[in-house]
């Protein structure tokens, strides 16, 4: 599995859902759109400091929904 690009995936995907776009993200998690694109490319490698920031930019209640396969669900 590449993590990478599976973050990548998910922060799209959550982005999209929302109707943001990557410029909107990253002024909100204090990145740069340049950041946000190549991460949902696949081509960064986030700390999870980022992940998390990324997550309450998107006011995401468990920013390791990010972290997750696609399809899976956190443990009730």
């Amino acid at each position: 599995m590449d993590i990478r690009a599976l973050v990548g995936r998910n922060v799209r995907r959550a982005r999209i859902q929302l109707g943001l776009t990557q410029e909107e993200l990253a002024d909100r998690a204090g990145t740069s759109q340049f950041y946000v694109s190549s991460l949902e490319a696949g081509r960064r490698n986030p700390t999870i400091e980022t992940v998390h920031a990324l997550a309450a930019a998107m006011g995401l209640a468990d920013w390791l929904v990010l972290l997750r396969p696609d399809g899976e669900r956190a443990e009730d």
